[in-house]
Formats: structure tokens, C-alpha cells, sequence
């Protein structure tokens, strides 16, 4: 592992992290109010198990996971629910979602907890089922549910577990300072998930813009004597170093196949905060309900990373920081490349709250864009080798088909080819409009799919219905008429009796 690969494209960018690493981690005061949506993660909704007017204690399930690809959604606090409804929710949409609203007692009291102190006493399939109930999903942003990357399947042999510090995106530390101020808790996590997976090897990635974390976790290792096959590992800092498919490539100089996943190459990778969410929930028995949260930009005040209950509305959270975000400021959920736009700042912190920003745009482009001028730098700076500006002729003439020759599902929405575009066209959003038009389309030729196969199920059905009632006529007509040669024969039979 001394050797570190590469990956093509990517962008040396200014971190802007010294802002919210000045201070150590602190606890946002419990809201009056938390709203929490059923939904805050990759897969289907979890469905609520309590009612309206219900107690509950912190910790306490509220929702069960609903379907393969769900988890369970608990109580960040006790209190009494008062609503289940449709809100709205931080997403791109700007649409609402139903949602759980606990009003809180302020008396913050836990259910009983139950940790496992040996893990090893644990199958593989207890650890997931239990990191499942706790409600533990990625906490890198994306939300994908974690017990499910550690279900390889038996068609596939993971050796390598690759654990996510690298935190490439410009003004997000929420995992720096975790790492920094949590690393036994880290390391905890990760020694779990290695039992689970039964790896060979561990890999903890960390930038090499963060020194006092990669110091902080080499300290934790050296506590650990069943460590000596985790190693930290730091990379050189390049966005999107970050994501998984680059990560993957810097690390072991392989490529995840076209098509494939991580698990092709014998490969699972974890963020560093998902690690230390899975401590928590298997030694100490607490679910995952509250994350850190990087609260900065240039209209923060106190910038700094809080550590969050889910279901606190932003506004509360911008508070404890002493800022106030003005309606014509830039609102972003995210960091400045990938993160999106709010619409409001009453909206809750959900398990992908990874970053506010107030005063950051997450685009630099004009409100017209220029004409492209095939300059080439979109294909020069995409870390996956695709060619960004012929995807963007294709996406803005619709022509779906062409984009999907074009690989437009390996885009991982870094957003490098929109920041170097020199005519500041905002090519990512047309490959998400293109993405959502080839989703959309693939739903409406399913539902086209389904329709059409039952009416010919309905059209098969009848044909058989008649050619049933047809036969089941002529059987009818054959006894009929069977039945009635038979009298006539008995009537031929008598009368000839009666002549002799």
C-alpha cells in the first residue's frame, strides 16, 4: 500500500476548512420541536409504529424499516408526538414528506440501553440486523443504508475494508473533528466491521491537509493491539478524492468495472463517521440520532461543527452559531461542488446534514450562460473520463438515447466540469435533468410493461373463460343428445317388445 495510484481529471480547489476548525465540537440545545422525516436515506421510507399523542423516550423506535433497502428511524429525544403529516424536507425538490413530530419534554431520557461488550459473541448477520435497528446509514452524504455493504453475499470475498477520511469537498470538516476528538470511538467501529466483513485488511484514508487527524488516529491504533492490520493511509489532497469510485483508484491503483461495484474488487468502503456510529450502537446500544454537522460560510459568525439531533430545524442551528441568513443569501445543504440550494431554514437536519454553508454559492454561473466554445477543459477535468461536453449537446437536445452511449450514469455529479467552464454553463444540471428524463422514462416503459402484460393475462384469461364455456357447451350438447339416443333407443326396444 505504499504505492498510491491516481485518477484522471479532478481540481485543486481551496479548502476554506481553517473557518470551522478553530474550535472543538459542541451540542446544539435540544429544540422544542423536532421533524422527522420517514425518509432520509438511499431506499424505501421506514413506517411509523407510533401515534399521535404518544410518549416516547430518547432512543425509542418511532418508525420500522420498511422494505430490503430501509432502516429504522428513532426518537433523537423524549417528548410527545404531535403530528404525522406531510412537511417539507431538505431536498433538491423543495417538496414535503411524511414526517414525525415529536414536541420534547426537556427531560432528555433514554430508553435502556443494550451494548454488547464482545462483539465476537455476535454473528455477522446480529451485527448488521442490529446496525439496521439502530438506523445507521452512510454519513458521508449519500445516506445508503450500511448494513447492507456489510452483506457482501456469497458471491463475493472482501479482503479490503476502505474507511472514508478523506472529506475532499471545500468547506466541510465534520469528519476531520470527528476524527480528531473521536478516534477511539472510530477505531471501535472499525474493528467491528472488520470482524463482520472478516477482512484482511483495514484502510483508514486521510488528505494530507489534515494533520491533526491523521496524528489523532495513529495514536488510537497504536492503543489497539488487534490492530496491526489497520493501517492510515494519506493521500494527496484533489477533489474528488473523496468519492468512492476515485478513493478506490488512489488506494489500490484499481478500477472499479464499468457497470460494477466496489465489492467487484473485493472492496467495501465506510465513512469514518458511519464507523464511529457503529461503536455507539453495538457496544453502547445507541441508535443513530444525532449527527456533526459543519456550520460555516461567509456570513457565519461561529463557524464550527455541532453535534445535531436529527430533526432540529436549521434556523435553530444557525442560532447557536449567531447567524442570521437574510432571505437573498446562498443557503446550501452540502458542500459548495455537490450540495444543493434550501428553500428554507425551517426545514429539520436529517441523517445526510453533512454542512450548511450561508453565504457560499454552490454555483458561479451567471443567470445566462454563454455558448459553449469546445474549449475542452469539462473533459479534461473529469475524474471520470467522460466527455461532459458532448453529453451536454445530447442532454439539452434530449436525445436520451445518445447520452446513455455517452456513459452519462458514470457521472458522479463532482460538479468539476461546470466550476472550469469557461461560458459557465451549468452542465450538471443537465445531466440530472437527463438522468431524471431516463429514470422517468424507464418508469412510464415498466408501468407500460405491467398494463400491457395484464391485459394480455386478461385476454388470455377470457379466451380460455370461452374456450371453457364452449367446451363445457358442447359436453353439455354431446350428453344432450347421448341422453336422448338413449330414450330413443329405449323407446325402438319397448315397442318392438310389445309388437312380438
Amino acid at each position: 500500500m505504499t504505492q498510491l495510484g491516481s485518477f484522471p481529471g479532478g481540481l485543486l480547489l481551496d479548502g476554506q476548512k481553517r473557518r470551522s476548525t478553530q474550535t472543538a465540537i459542541r451540542t446544539t440545545p435540544i429544540s422544542k420541536k423536532l421533524i422527522l422525516p420517514m425518509q432520509q436515506h438511499i431506499g424505501e421510507a421506514a413506517q411509523e409504529v407510533v401515534s399521535i399523542g404518544d410518549k416516547v423516550l430518547k432512543g425509542q423506535k418511532i418508525a420500522q424499516a420498511n422494505g430490503h433497502m430501509s432502516v429504522c428511524l428513532h426518537a433523537p429525544s423524549s417528548g410527545t408526538v404531535t403530528a404525522i403529516d406531510k412537511q417539507p424536507v431538505p431536498h433538491p425538490s423543495g417538496l414535503s414528506a411524511p414526517c414525525i413530530t415529536i414536541e420534547t419534554d426537556g427531560e432528555d431520557r433514554w430508553i435502556k440501553r443494550q451494548g454488547v461488550a464482545d462483539y465476537s459473541q455476535l454473528s455477522d448477520h446480529e451485527i448488521r440486523q442490529r446496525i439496521r435497528d439502530a438506523g445507521i446509514v452512510g454519513l458521508g452524504g449519500a445516506g445508503f443504508p450500511s448494513f447492507i455493504k456489510l452483506n457482501p453475499g456469497i458471491h463475493h470475498v472482501i479482503d479490503t475494508l476502505i474507511l472514508n477520511g478523506a472529506e475532499c469537498e471545500p468547506y466541510i470538516t465534520c469528519d476531520d473533528m470527528i476524527m480528531r476528538e473521536r478516534a477511539k470511538g472510530i477505531i471501535e467501529g472499525i474493528i467491528i466491521m472488520r470482524y463482520a466483513l472478516r477482512v484482511t485488511q483495514c484502510i483508514i484514508a486521510i488528505e494530507d491537509n489534515k494533520p491533526e487527524a491523521i496524528v489523532a488516529m495513529e495514536s488510537a491504533l497504536e492503543k489497539y493491539p488487534e490492530t496491526d492490520t489497520i493501517k492510515v493511509v494519506v493521500i494527496p489532497t484533489r477533489y474528488p478524492t473523496g468519492s468512492e469510485k476515485q478513493l478506490i483508484e488512489v488506494i489500490t491503483q484499481k478500477q472499479v468495472p464499468k457497470n460494477g461495484l466496489p465489492l467487484d474488487l473485493g472492496i467495501v468502503l465506510h465513512n469514518v463517521a458511519t464507523a464511529y456510529a457503529i461503536g455507539r450502537a453495538i457496544i453502547h446500544g445507541e441508535p443513530l440520532i444525532s449527527r456533526i454537522v459543519t456550520v460555516t460560510g461567509t456570513d457565519v459568525k461561529h463557524a464550527g461543527n455541532c453535534e445535531t439531533l436529527f430533526g432540529t430545524p436549521i434556523s435553530e442551528l444557525l442560532n447557536f452559531c449567531n447567524t442570521h441568513r437574510h432571505k437573498d443569501v446562498p443557503f446550501v445543504m452540502g458542500g459548495p461542488m455537490m450540495g444543493y440550494n434550501l428553500t428554507a431554514d425551517d426545514l429539520p437536519v436529517i441523517k445526510t446534514s453533512n454542512c450548511i454553508l450561508v453565504g457560499v454559492d454552490n454555483t458561479s454561473h451567471q443567470s445566462t450562460a454563454m455558448p459553449c466554445i469546445r474549449c475542452g477543459d469539462c473533459a479534461v477535468a473529469c475524474p471520470a473520463s467522460l466527455l461532459p461536453q458532448q453529453l451536454y449537446w445530447y442532454s439539452r437536445a434530449k436525445d436520451l438515447d445518445k447520452t446513455r452511449e455517452y456513459n452519462l450514469f458514470d457521472c458522479i455529479e463532482c460538479g468539476c466540469c461546470s466550476y472550469v467552464c469557461p461560458s459557465e454553463i451549468p452542465l450538471v444540471d443537465y445531466f440530472r435533468f437527463a438522468k431524471t428524463e431516463i429514470m422517468h422514462k424507464q418508469q412510464e416503459h415498466q408501468k407500460s410493461d405491467i398494463a400491457r402484460q395484464r391485459h394480455e393475462n386478461r385476454q388470455a384469461r377470457l379466451e380460455h373463460e370461452k374456450a371453457e364455456k364452449e367446451r363445457r357447451h358442447l359436453q353439455r350438447k354431446l350428453a344432450l343428445a347421448a341422453t336422448q339416443s338413449n330414450k330413443e333407443k329405449a323407446a325402438t326396444g319397448n315397442n318392438v317388445g310389445e309388437n312380438k
